[in-house]
């Protein structure tokens, strides 16, 4: 059944020192029980303070490169990097072969579809494809409870019934948390919100972990936003505390760390160390490393990048992030799983889908000759194209046997920006469009949106405000010969608002495109930079009620 059509009331938390400020049906108050509030306020009691004093730490590291100090190998950490010896765990029941993996929302009928497609696992996420409204994250909760138990089912309004294939085959879950800079305004412990990663994961660690080992699995994570070991460290503490509360055995979590920061690209071998009794590897979170990249470096002209489009996983500073990934996994014994196919089916477009998936299968080509384990699709039928390239290059689970011992991967690499490539208005216009898209979405509690035949996430609207930003903070000259200046992002946003305007009609009185383009406006004149968009956005999906008692 569907939560969306149940009545919901406020719900009043016995437990001492927690608040729920945000109504609930009565099947998501099976999901909000005295023991798993308990559970969750203990965790989150125990760790938030070095979640802050984390975040903390990045401002901190933002002013030093904002100084001119770039990211490089840590020294005090050499020891780990230079130590052929020691290794991660090995798979875990179900994460052995990962040769292709869908993503998507927690919503129930996507949810069922993801297990359904035949992809080897699903990272059901409650972070980049989700809005995270109070309905769609506790809703989350309730429909992946559901899955784990195999009882999930939905039914359209026009009567369509879904539900859980039976031969066995559907796909291994994983989950994937909210990052450490987020927060769940609608849980309070102790008066303050709540980590929204701890709240994320600990609810479906205390109602699923036991059930996951009983069914031959365990709870599965992706972990996703890190800029540091020290942040892998804090996860990992998390995991042991978490199953000590509960009384599984150490090391029954699993975690796959997206390295989708270009911090984060320095500490590879620090981070599977870290959890290295809960590592099942790392993946190449693309679309956010290059966010990360432009974000980072922002101050610094020399690493303005070019047209989104033009920013490949050839250019070298993509390349050399691939090549180092997937050789310090393998030398680590674990997977190393490629990035997204983020294309959808075009319909009536014979030719323009044909070239869609032929990109797709080049991608996916291009991935496991270069050592992959494994690879993302954002879409189920994608997962087709994508298993038939990796079953022919790599008819074995995995190929962590590949070692890759002909990497030689140096700081200087890791941000080489020297590619040929151009700014143009066009690519101006396709990122305010995106970003204006997207934002819009969001606002209306959607995360995953198809624009321009492609399944956008958070990421890819984070890649747009960040360029227009970049590119008007420091005066870039487009191919056309147009200097970019705050004053010319603004006409030509203004410009692509209204094409929606006459484009929607009557029904642009009803969107969130006002809404989305002040929002959007704050952040694409190279003056504020807001650190994520989820952050700059989430007040406004906040629906709090008063009637908790600390």
């Amino acid at each position: 059944m569907s939560t969306q059509s149940q009545t919901t009331v406020p719900f009043k938390s016995t437990v001492p020192g927690v608040a729920v400020l945000g109504t609930v049906t009565a099947e998501q108050a099976q999901i909000l029980t005295p023991d798993a509030l308990q559970f969750i306020a203990t965790l989150q009691r125990i760790f938030n303070p070095t979640r802050k004093a984390l975040m903390e730490r990045r401002v901190f590291r933002q002013q030093e490169l904002d100084r001119g100090i770039l990211p490089d190998f840590l020294p005090e950490t050499a020891h780990i990097r230079n130590d052929p010896n020691w290794r991660a765990a090995p798979p875990a029941p179900g994460l052995r072969d990962r040769r292709v993996e869908i993503t998507g929302p927690v919503d129930r009928k996507m949810v069922i579809n993801a297990l359904n497609s035949g992809a080897y696992t699903f990272m059901a996420d409650f972070e980049d494809s989700s809005a995270p409204t109070w309905e769609n994250m506790i809703s989350g909760q309730v429909n992946l409870r559901d899955a784990v138990r195999e009882t999930i089912t939905f039914s359209n309004p026009n009567g369509k019934q879904y539900a859980l294939r039976k031969d066995g085959k559907a796909a291994v879950l994983i989950v994937r948390p909210r990052g450490w800079h987020m927060v769940e305004r609608h849980v309070l412990v102790d008066g303050e919100p709540m980590s929204a990663s701890i709240f994320d994961f600990s609810l479906y660690f205390y109602h699923n972990a036991k059930e996951l080992v009983k069914r031959g699995r365990g709870p599965y994570f992706y972990l996703p936003k890190m800029e540091s070991h020290l942040e892998a460290r804090l996860w990992n503490d998390i995991f042991n505390v978490a199953q000590d509360m509960i009384n599984i055995p150490r090391g029954t979590i699993r975690g796959t760390v997206l390295i989708e920061t270009i911090m984060a690209a320095f500490e590879m071998d620090e981070i599977i160390y870290e959890l290295r009794d809960h590592s099942s590897g790392l993946n190449c979170g693309r679309w956010d490393y290059i966010f990360s990249f432009i974000k980072r470096f922002r101050q610094h002209p020399q690493f303005v990048l070019p047209d989104r489009s033009q920013v490949t996983m050839t250019v070298p500073f993509m390349d050399a992030y691939v090549r180092l990934l997937i050789q310090t996994c393998h030398k680590r014994g674990v997977h190393a799983m490629g990035g997204m196919a983020a294309q959808i089916p075009i319909k009536n477009n014979v030719e323009a889908n044909n070239a869609a998936m032929t990109k797709v299968r080049n991608d996916k080509l291009r991935e496991v000759t270069a050592g992959h384990d494994g690879t993302w699709v954002a879409h189920p039928a994608l997962v087709k194209i994508a298993l038939e390239v990796f079953n022919e290059k790599m008819p074995q689970p995995n190929q962590i046997h590949v070692r890759r011992d002909d990497v030689r991967v140096t700081r200087n690499d890791l941000i080489n920006v020297n590619f040929n490539g151009t700014v143009t208005e066009e690519g101006i216009r396709d990122n305010l469009r995106v970003g204006l898209g997207y934002m819009e979405a969001w606002l209306r509690g959607i995360g995953c949106v198809p624009l321009n035949n492609m399944m956008e996430d958070a990421a890819t609207a984070e890649i747009s405000r960040s360029q227009l930003w970049q590119w008007a903070r420091h005066g870039t000259t487009t191919a056309e010969g147009k200097k970019i200046t705050p004053q010319f992002m603004l006409q030509l946003l203004d410009e692509e608002t209204a094409k929606i305007k006459k484009q929607l009609g009557a029904k642009y009185s009803s969107s969130k495109y006002d809404a989305a383009k002040q929002a959007f406006a704050t952040n694409i004149t190279g003056e504020k930079y807001d650190e994520f968009l989820t952050t700059l956005l989430y007040d406004d999906i906040v629906t709090l009620t008063n009637n908790a008692k600390l």
